[in-house]
């Protein structure tokens, strides 16, 4: 056997390095299917099935303004007690937990539904926060923190002007 025979390119034969459609009659099949289930999950925000993993992700709303940064996350179904946030030179970090039991009974049946899932979630901070100041709210599922810039923060924010031609 000669070496020339195991390579399967060059040397004046002519070896296909990709496989038709023909040489695979699911390929065809299995496309289709992968279109379909693309989408119908088209337009979800996270990966449809992430419940039954114990995670999920919060929605976050982060506005940057002159004298302060607020940060919004939709908590639904979460109480305070269970959201954990702390504060380092240059992140916030949100952690919580959701736990949900739901059980009923009645004549002749019995049922019981829990669903559990945590989250954590750390923002980068553009800028210096005064610590002391950093306030957090409660209501109706939506979690608002706000954190006051520096006074070196808010000096060095600049300006600038767009020029038009």
């Amino acid at each position: 056997m000669n070496f020339r025979d195991l390579v399967p390119w060059g040397f004046g034969k002519s070896y296909p390095l990709a496989r038709t459609m023909e040489d695979f009659p699911l390929s065809g099949l299995q496309k289709g299917v992968n279109n379909i289930l693309e989408g119908f999950f088209k337009g979800f925000d996270a990966y449809p099935f992430e419940g039954l993993h114990g995670r999920f992700s919060p929605r976050i709303n982060v506005t940057d303004t002159d004298k302060e940064i607020v940060v919004s996350a939709e908590l639904p179904g979460i109480d305070e007690k269970d959201i954990d946030i702390s504060l380092t030179d240059d992140s916030i970090t949100l952690k919580g937990e959701k736990k949900e039991e739901k059980e009923e009974k009645g004549k002749g049946y019995y049922h019981v539904e829990s669903s559990y899932g945590s989250f954590s979630r750390t923002i980068p901070l553009p800028c210096e926060i005064v610590a002391d100041k950093v306030e957090a709210s409660f209501k109706k599922g939506v979690l608002t923190i706000t954190l006051p810039k520096t006074a070196e923060a808010v000096k060095e924010t600049k300006k600038i002007t767009i020029k038009t031609e």
